[in-house]
C-alpha cells in the first residue's frame, strides 16, 4: 500500500523542516508550500490525503485558503489541520467551522501532531472504504427481481462493463438508470476508482463548462469532474441538457484522449469511463439541433436501456420485501410487512414514477401506518390520499410507451391486460376468455405467444 501523503503549507522555514522530518519518519510522503500560491498548485497536482495549513501568511490567510478548498464539491473532501502560533478560541472556532478537520497551536508538540494526523488519516480511509463499500453493494441492491427482462439487463451490464467504451444507458424517469450505470462501473476494470455522477439538468448552462473541465485563472487552478473522476467513471445524468459549447469540448476530449481545462495550456490526458444517461426523446433534440450528431454517436457506441417497472411487475414483490427491510433498518422503524393481497394491489399499479415511486410509496406507508402486517385496504386507502389527478391520467395511459414500435407497443398493452385479468380471475381461463371476448384457442396461443403461463401459481395468490 502506497504512504499516505501530507501536504505542510507554512511560510517558516524551520516549521516545514521540521513537520516534514517528523512525518517522513513515521512513512508518510511529505510535500511542502511556503505560501498559498504554492499551495494551490500543490493540492491540484499532489492531490494530496491530508493538508497541514498555517493560519498566518503573506500572501492568503489560511481560513480564506481553506474557504476556497472547501468550494469544490469532491465527494470526499481532504482533511485539513490548521496550525496557528497565535490562535484564539475564535480562531480556532472559525476554522472548524469553515470545514478544518482539527486545530493545533505552535509550538507543536510532537505526539500530539501525529495522533491528529493519525486521526484524521484514519477518517478518510474509513470514509474511502465506506464509499467503495457502497459503489459495490448498491448495484446488487437496486437490481432486485428475478424477472427475464431483469436477467436480460444484468447480462448486457456483465458484458459491457469488461470494455472501455462509452455507454449511453435510456430509461424512463425513476426506472433505475443510476443504479445500472453503478452496476457497469463496478463489471468495469475501473472498479477501485472513483465513480462520480453529474446532474445536469440542476447545473446552470453557463457553469457547466468549468464544472466538467475545470478551470485555471490567475494561478488559481480548480479541476473538473472529468480530472476528478480519473481512473474511474463519469456519469452524466440527462447528457441531452448539455448546452452546445460543452458538448463540443466534450466531443473533442473523447476523439482525442485529452482535454484541457477552460483557461488552461496545459493538455490533461482522459483516463475516465464516460457513461450518459437520458429519459429524453435524444432523436428529436437532435433534429432540433440542441443535441450533436457526432457525439451522440460517439457515445452511443454500447446502449443500455432499463426497463420500465411495469414491463417487469413480477419483481414488485422482491422490491417491497428488500426496501422494506432497508429502510426499517437505517430509519430503526419498527418491522412491518406487507399482506399478499396488498402485494397484489401494488403489483398491478401502473408506477408511472417506476421503481422510485414504489420506493416512495413504500416509506410513506412504514412511516404513516402502524399495524404489524399492512393488509391492501390500508393500502388502497394511503394511495388514493396520495393520489393526484395527473396520477389519474398516467394510470390509464400508463401502458401508452409511444417510443416503442408499434408491434412491441401491442405486445406490451396485451401482456399487461392478459396478466392483469388472469390476477383478477385467480388464473381462471374461462372467465379471462370471456372478459376478453377471445375463443379459448386463439387465447391459448395469445397468451403462449407473449410467454404468459396461466397456471403460474403467481396468478392464484
Amino acid at each position: 500500500m502506497s504512504p499516505f501523503t501530507v501536504l505542510v503549507v507554512d511560510d517558516e522555514p524551520d516549521i516545514r523542516q521540521v513537520v516534514s522530518d517528523i512525518l517522513s519518519d513515521e512513512g508518510y510522503a511529505v510535500t511542502t508550500a511556503q505560501d498559498a500560491a504554492t499551495a494551490r498548485v500543490c493540492y491540484v497536482e499532489d492531490r494530496p490525503d491530508l493538508v497541514l495549513l498555517d493560519i498566518w501568511m503573506p500572501d492568503t490567510d489560511g481560513i480564506a485558503l481553506l474557504r476556497e478548498w472547501r468550494k469544490d464539491s469532491d465527494v470526499l473532501q481532504t482533511p485539513v489541520i490548521m496550525i496557528s502560533g497565535h490562535g484564539t478560541v475564535e480562531t480556532a472556532v472559525e476554522a472548524i467551522r469553515v470545514g478544518a478537520y482539527d486545530f493545533l497551536e505552535k509550538p507543536l508538540s510532537t505526539a500530539k501532531l501525529l495522533v491528529t494526523v493519525a486521526r484524521a488519516l484514519e477518517n478518510v480511509r474509513l470514509q474511502t472504504e465506506n464509499l467503495q463499500l457502497r459503489t459495490r453493494l448498491e448495484p446488487a441492491a437496486g437490481l432486485i427481481g428475478h424477472s427475464e427482462s431483469l436477467a436480460e439487463l444484468k447480462q448486457l451490464i456483465s458484458r459491457v462493463g469488461t470494455t472501455d467504451q462509452p455507454v449511453m444507458i435510456r430509461g424512463e424517469a425513476g426506472s433505475g438508470k443510476g443504479v445500472a450505470a453503478r452496476a457497469l462501473h463496478q463489471a468495469s476494470r475501473l472498479s477501485s476508482g472513483p465513480f462520480i455522477e453529474v446532474n445536469l439538468g440542476a447545473l446552470p448552462a453557463e457553469s457547466i463548462g468549468a464544472i466538467l473541465f475545470g478551470t485555471e485563472s490567475e494561478g488559481v487552478t480548480r479541476p473538473g469532474q472529468l480530472e476528478q473522476a480519473n481512473g474511474g467513471t463519469l456519469v452524466l445524468d440527462e447528457i441531452g441538457d448539455l448546452n452546445l459549447d460543452a458538448q463540443a469540448k466534450l466531443l473533442n476530449a473523447l476523439e482525442g484522449g485529452r482535454f484541457f481545462r477552460l483557461g488552461g495550456t496545459t493538455p490533461l490526458d482522459l483516463n475516465t469511463r464516460l457513461v450518459a444517461t437520458s429519459n429524453q426523446a435524444l432523436e428529436q433534440k437532435m433534429a432540433d439541433k440542441l443535441l450533436r450528431e457526432d457525439l451522440f454517436y460517439r457515445i452511443n457506441t454500447v446502449s443500455i436501456q432499463v426497463p420500465p417497472l411495469r414491463a417487469h411487475r413480477e419483481d414488485i414483490p422482491d422490491l417491497i420485501n428488500h426496501y422494506v427491510q432497508q429502510i426499517t433498518e437505517n430509519q430503526r422503524l419498527p418491522f412491518r410487512r406487507f399482506s399478499i393481497s396488498s402485494i397484489n394491489y401494488l403489483r398491478n399499479r401502473p408506477w408511472p414514477g417506476n421503481v422510485r415511486e414504489l420506493i416512495n410509496f413504500i416509506h410513506r406507508m412504514l412511516l404513516t401506518t402502524t399495524s404489524e402486517e399492512i393488509e391492501a385496504e390500508e393500502t388502497r386507502e394511503v394511495m388514493s390520499q396520495s393520489a393526484t389527478p395527473l396520477d389519474e391520467v398516467e394510470e390509464k395511459n400508463a401502458w401508452r410507451d409511444f417510443g416503442r414500435p408499434l408491434r412491441s407497443a401491442r405486445e406490451g398493452f396485451e401482456r399487461d391486460y392478459l396478466e392483469f385479468h388472469l390476477h383478477q380471475t385467480g388464473g381462471n381461463i374461462s372467465e379471462l376468455a370471456r372478459r376478453a371476448e377471445l375463443e379459448r384457442t386463439h387465447l391459448y396461443r395469445k397468451l403462449k405467444g407473449l410467454g404468459i403461463n396461466p397456471k403460474a401459481e403467481k396468478y392464484r395468490q
